[in-house]
């Protein structure tokens, strides 16, 4: 995967995500925006399909995604149909 980073907006590239199990050495594709509304920063994207993530968590967990930009708390969502789970965030991106 080629590694794409646009400051505070969208980041594609290697992760590694940790949550009660251990860490996990992942790739990611990011995205994100302040919203006006409630005066946050809102971040979101997708794992990518890895069989690991889906043994070791599941729809709803609390993980720390961490990229070579940052680190930042996010919840793990739904799965897509090719394996990818969605992950969101609020607050200070990893990227």
């Amino acid at each position: 995967m080629h590694e794409i980073h646009e400051e505070r907006e969208e980041y594609a590239g290697p992760a590694a995500i940790t949550g009660d199990v251990g860490e996990l050495n992942v790739a990611v594709t990011l995205r994100g925006h302040f919203e006006p509304i409630d005066g946050k920063f809102h971040w979101y994207g997708r794992i990518s399909a890895d069989s690991r993530v889906e043994e070791q968590h599941r729809p709803g967990a609390t993980v720390t995604l961490t990229t070579p930009y940052g680190a930042a708390a996010g919840r793990l969502s739904d799965q897509d149909p090719w394996g990818r789970f969605r992950i969101t965030g609020t607050g200070t991106p990893p990227f």
